[in-house]
């Protein structure tokens, strides 16, 4: 008899629900700070060949690489930013979006960013720099979305035919 272990993914939500939680432990907004700049440093190094022009996210005061891979039907997302704050904000994004399908990505309500505050204590700049970021992980996910998609109907096209 054998004993499969079944691990069960934490869904979009759960994982927002988490990071609500961890930011109500702190009453002010510098504390908050300070935690994204914990949060920061658990990013994971993006390889420096992805630092390229192609990949920084326009609209973002600070430089933002971001990049996405297509595995198994799923999105990952590494990044950087040149700002410590930033790179926060892209750490939580990468947090909840990284390791979806496209059509996860796209649906999702990231509700998290206002539970904790995030746009409401951002500068007009980072709050525009968090929008751009959003827009380009949905975009991302809609490119690979309809890239995957037509070559599984052109897939179904030929079996037809045949």
């Amino acid at each position: 008899m054998s004993i499969v272990n079944v691990v069960r993914v934490k869904s979009i939500t759960d994982i927002q629900n988490e990071i609500i939680e961890e930011f109500e432990v702190y009453d002010d907004w510098m504390d908050k700070y300070n935690y994204l700049i914990e949060i920061s440093r658990e990013l994971p190094f993006i390889d420096p060949k992805l630092k390229i022009k192609e990949n920084l996210i326009n609209g973002c005061q600070s430089k933002v690489w971001l990049n996405a891979a297509y595995n198994q039907g799923k999105i990952d997302f590494s990044a950087d930013s040149d700002a410590i704050i930033t790179k926060g904000i892209v750490a939580l994004l990468i947090r909840v979006l990284s390791g979806r399908t496209p059509a996860e990505i796209l649906n999702a309500d990231l509700f998290f960013i206002d539970r904790i505050g995030l746009r409401q204590n951002l500068s007009p700049t980072r709050s525009n720099g968090l929008l751009s970021m959003i827009k380009q992980m949905k975009l991302y996910a809609l490119a690979y979305q309809t890239k995957y998609q037509e070559k599984e109907e052109g897939r179904r096209k030929k079996e037809e035919e045949s």
